[in-house]
């Protein structure tokens, strides 16, 4: 056995696995690629669509850099906290302006007042 019939059968098993846990949740889950399945769903809404679950074994970067899915973990992490702080930070400053323009606002007003 070589290694990419190594990773093909470590893809298969991982990916029976999928269909075996969703078959039992009830769900009508289908192949429809190597290493993709797929199921029906209905979100929130009401609204028909599907969801589909793919099994990838990454090899790493052409460079022959393994790939390291800790590293990659903690990047996500490490991502995903900036966005929020990014979005945190604009939400002070909108709210900040919005501050800002009512208080600006009822000046004017005061003054228009003032002046008649």
């Amino acid at each position: 056995m070589n290694k990419k019939q190594a990773i093909d059968n470590l893809r298969s098993r991982t990916l029976q696995k999928i269909i075996d846990f969703f078959a039992n949740e009830g769900e009508d889950v289908q192949q429809t690629k190597t290493g993709t399945v797929m199921f029906p769903a209905v979100d929130e809404l009401g609204n028909e669509c599907f969801i589909t679950v793919t099994v990838q074994i990454p090899k790493g970067s052409r460079d022959g850099e393994p790939y390291d899915g800790y590293a990659e973990a903690e990047n996500y992490r490490i991502e995903t906290k900036r966005k929020q702080e990014e979005k945190l930070a604009k939400e002070i400053a909108k709210q900040k302006k919005i501050e800002r323009d009512k208080k600006m606002r009822e000046e004017k007003k005061k003054k228009e007042e003032n002046a008649e």
